[in-house]
């Protein structure tokens, strides 16, 4: 048996699939609605303009574009991707997974698959929002600090579950002073001051410390944060603000996630495996197959969910 037979054989998913059938999902839904696509794109809109045609439901599209324009009065901050009309956007996905619960009040679906995950504080959700930040946490005093897709809040306002949404993404984003150049990579875990963030007062170094992450790592000659920046400051975040850090992504991609029988592999179960045992409690994940089966137990929802099942190419999973 040659190598490439031999692939066939491998018991996980493969991305470049995961993507395949994406993108024939995407742009068969948008040609089943007679959306203008890009020329040599099916699977993404015309034009970033367009985005609304990428959520499922007006009510949602409508109240993404009231929040943006608010938070533009208000100068705070509510980014829409610069790929919001891509049929692959994380953000899109999130919209309108998440969206149509945020608009109608309704969180009990979301609650139900949180509650399977032993989450706590699940109980006393009343409201949601995208898009959180804290620039206090980390001392994010100037740049892109560091954001939440989706907060589950309280009666009192204060934020109890994390939710970071991933779709296509090969990784948790990297450090980008590594990714320009100016930093080799080195482990800076007894010498901090060699951290360009460290030196210029960021706070994830000491946080790091604080809750023991930088104890099981401390002897590896690469920084963690060369690849898996954004797990650890999101689930810092998290934790610091006294909530619990999920990661919903796609159980078809390999990168998070997935299982083959009873084998598990993927970033989370890795990351997590680096994690001191009093902080696993407090990051989990789900995938979007089993808040998708929360939602379909609601008839309330039955309007866009089976819509969305079409949308990212689950209805051809299930069938």
């Amino acid at each position: 048996m040659n190598s490439r037979q031999k692939a066939k054989q491998w018991p996980f998913p493969r991305h470049k699939y995961f993507i395949r059938d994406l993108r024939n999902a995407a742009a068969a839904w948008f040609h089943s609605h007679e959306f203008t696509t890009h020329p040599r794109m099916a699977y993404c809109l015309s034009g970033w303009d367009q985005w609304k045609s990428n959520i499922i439901l007006p009510e949602v599209a409508s109240y993404i574009a009231n929040q943006s324009v608010d938070a533009q009065e208000k100068e705070i901050p509510f980014p829409l991707h610069k790929y919001l009309h891509h049929g692959l956007s994380s953000q899109a996905m999130a919209f309108n997974l998440i969206g149509p619960l945020i608009t109608r009040e309704d969180y009990k679906p979301l609650c139900d698959a949180l509650r399977r995950k032993n989450i706590q504080g699940v109980d006393k959700i009343v409201s949601a929002s995208f898009e959180y930040e804290d620039r206090d946490v980390f001392n994010e005093d100037a740049g892109q600090p560091t954001s939440i897709d989706i907060v589950l809040k309280n009666a009192g306002g204060q934020p109890r579950v994390f939710i970071e949404s991933k779709l296509v993404e090969q990784e948790f984003g990297g450090c980008s002073v590594f990714g320009d150049g100016d930093c080799s990579g080195m482990n800076p875990i007894g010498c901090e001051d060699n951290c360009f963030l460290h030196f210029i007062g960021r706070k994830y170094w000491p946080l790091m410390a604080k809750h023991g992450i930088t104890e099981s790592v401390k002897t590896d000659r690469q920084c963690l944060f060369t690849a898996h920046y954004q797990f650890f400051r999101e689930i810092i975040l998290a934790i610091e603000k006294g909530g619990t850090f999920v990661l919903l992504s796609d159980e078809r991609s390999p990168v998070f996630k997935c299982r083959s029988g009873d084998r598990e592999k993927g970033l989370m179960p890795f990351l997590t495996g680096l994690l001191p045992e009093q902080l696993r409690a407090f990051v989990t994940s789900i995938s979007t197959q089993e808040l998708v089966c929360a939602i379909k137990e609601y008839k309330s929802h039955h309007d866009w969910v089976f819509e969305f099942e079409k949308k990212y190419g689950m209805a051809e999973q299930a069938a």
